[in-house]
């Protein structure tokens, strides 16, 4: 149970996104966008987001919802919500704005934010990606960087490990 409400300002309405987004194109800034779960924050996801953010000038991050994380993961997931989540990805200095997104592909946030670059970790490929949000990064421009994968560091293994670890 949460006792307070979290400030974030950086957690944006896709709508508020949209109008930043065009702004940062008004002052020549590179937009990075990269999407996920970030349940539990590991040197994996940190790794990652800043290597993510030196392909532009600014990062923004499109983040599962509760919903779309349960149909991905299981009924067990997410571990925290979206408003915790996007919490803990704000406090980095390398994420400039988080957009919370509820529908199994990324399509529509794609098209509204035109990022420059699209990137993913390298447990991903040019086949894994999503017809649909292939077209949207094609129709928009945005080139695509697969990013070296942290071998080692996963949520659901650190989820492991820490039942393992039992009562500590």
């Amino acid at each position: 149970m949460q006792l307070v409400k979290l400030e974030n300002p950086k957690l944006l309405t896709l709508e508020r996104a949209r109008s930043v987004r065009e702004q940062w194109r008004a002052a020549g800034r590179r937009v990075t966008l990269t999407n996920g779960v970030f349940d539990l924050l590991h040197t994996g996801h940190l790794f990652y987001l800043n290597q993510a953010r030196e392909l532009g000038d600014a990062l923004v991050v499109a983040l599962n919802s509760d919903g779309s994380v349960r149909a991905l993961k299981g009924p067990s997931r997410p571990v925290q919500d979206a408003e915790q989540r996007a919490y803990a990805l704000a406090a980095l200095a390398c994420v400039d704005a988080i957009v919370v997104f509820d529908q199994p592909r990324l399509a529509a946030e794609i098209r509204a934010l035109q990022p420059d670059v699209y990137c993913k970790a390298g447990d991903y490929t040019w086949d894994k990606l999503n017809a649909e949000e292939k077209a949207a990064l094609e129709e928009v421009g945005a080139e695509i960087r697969f990013l070296p994968f942290l071998p080692g560091f996963s949520t659901t293994a650190l989820i492991d490990r820490i039942k393992a670890a039992g009562d500590i």
